[in-house]
């Protein structure tokens, strides 16, 4: 079994699809560890404010199956096979740590934004503060306690999911 933490976003009907995101997840590794949402302005790009949040699942799956796998939630949530790094999105899926897996292909990972945006490493912090990160060294709750929190505003938002209210206890 290999822990992993996948990012979810969305700035396009926000609520509806973050938690079919959340029921596909949860169709395909069951249990979640699931962060708080974050309400966070839309980044490399104007558009409308994102929903973010992190969650944590256990998989047997390799790499590159998950990957196809997240890839084709997406598609099932309404992201244009074509669509563009920076544009809106339905449902963006993020996979940011697959056990303490250093690679490039099929994807780059660490995910670089774990480091750079705050909408990705606050909620990832949330749910393994204490985890390592795999080329940086530091916990997660570290890098959260360091980065310059003026760089990008970000608020915690009530959401439920399962009848049950997302947030860090």
């Amino acid at each position: 079994m290999t822990r992993i933490y996948i990012s979810l976003g969305s700035n396009i009907e926000r609520e509806r699809h973050i938690r079919a995101g959340l029921d596909a997840l949860h169709a395909e590794f069951g249990e979640l560890a699931v962060s708080r949402v974050f309400e966070s302005a839309a980044v490399g790009f104007a558009g409308r404010p994102f929903y973010n949040l992190v969650v944590g699942a256990d998989t047997t799956l390799p790499l590159a199956t998950l990957c196809q796998r997240l890839r084709a939630m997406e598609f099932a949530h309404g992201r244009e096979p074509d669509a563009k790094k920076f544009a809106p999105r339905t449902l963006d899926l993020d996979l940011l740590l697959y056990g303490e897996l250093i690679c490039e292909s099929p994807i780059t990972l660490p995910r670089g934004e774990i480091l750079t945006n705050a909408f990705v490493l606050w909620p990832l912090a949330e749910l393994a503060p204490t985890l390592c990160h795999p080329t940086d060294g530091r916990t997660l709750g570290e890098l959260w306690q360091a980065y310059d929190k003026s760089a990008q505003q970000l608020s915690p938002i009530p959401f439920h999911w399962e009848a049950r209210e997302l947030q860090h206890q």
